[in-house]
């Protein structure tokens, strides 16, 4: 196995900007969509491109941003779905602004598998670690694996999640990022949901949330 054969793509869809993954084996021709969050027609385009067999599809969290184009992509591969159990009630329910501002927007379905701390996400010869790191949500997931880590809106280059909606909590979210995220290697690359890659170091060094003097007030 070497680090070449890992297979990255991000696909950005609006409105909200939102990052898209595609991450897979060259070897074994199969990957991980994580947070199709909508148009999903553009999302299967790119993995049939790559000449992809989807094996998972995975939320880091429940926001419909992040959900809105799981039943495409899962009517168009016949992947299962899997997503952490505490945020299960964000896919029932909160959906009307999305409503709103996705045009193609479909409620997910029921998830095949709930994610724990600590299981492991294989693609092909690849190894990636279920990270429970709640704050933004209750149930809020990072991948993390081969010198990359997935982060959804639990870190974002020079920011982090917001708390204020259903299942925030600052104070935690802080907790899960210095506790799970911040002792990673420090060239470890950061993907969030939104925005553009970072490192580790880099948001230790420069993430004005991160630096001591920010005290959640929830």
């Amino acid at each position: 196995m070497t680090e070449q054969d890992l297979i990255l793509r991000r696909v950005v869809v609006t409105p909200f900007v939102e990052n898209v993954y595609i991450v897979g084996s060259q070897a074994a021709k199969e990957c991980i969509v994580v947070d199709p969050g909508a148009q999903p027609e553009r999302i299967l385009y790119e993995v049939n491109r790559l000449g992809l067999t989807v094996k998972l599809i995975v939320n880091t969290h429940g926001h419909g941003d992040h959900t809105s184009a799981v039943a495409g992509v899962k009517a168009g591969t016949g992947a299962p779905y899997a997503i952490h159990q505490a945020d299960v009630p964000l896919l029932k329910g909160g959906s009307a602004w999305v409503r709103q501002a996705v045009p193609d927007y479909q409620p997910p379905p029921e998830p095949d598998r709930f994610l724990r701390d600590g299981d492991v996400l294989e693609v092909g010869e690849f190894r990636f670690q279920v990270l429970e790191t709640p704050g933004h949500t209750l149930g809020s997931i990072c991948l993390y694996g081969h010198g990359l880590v997935f982060t959804g809106d639990t870190l974002f280059q020079g920011s982090i999640g917001r708390f204020d909606t259903q299942g925030g909590n600052g104070r935690q979210l802080i907790e899960s990022i210095v506790g799970k995220l911040l002792t990673l290697q420090e060239e470890t690359v950061v993907l969030p949901g939104h925005g553009m890659q970072s490192t580790i170091g880099e948001e230790k060094r420069s993430n004005p949330f991160l630096q001591g003097d920010f005290v959640p007030e929830m």
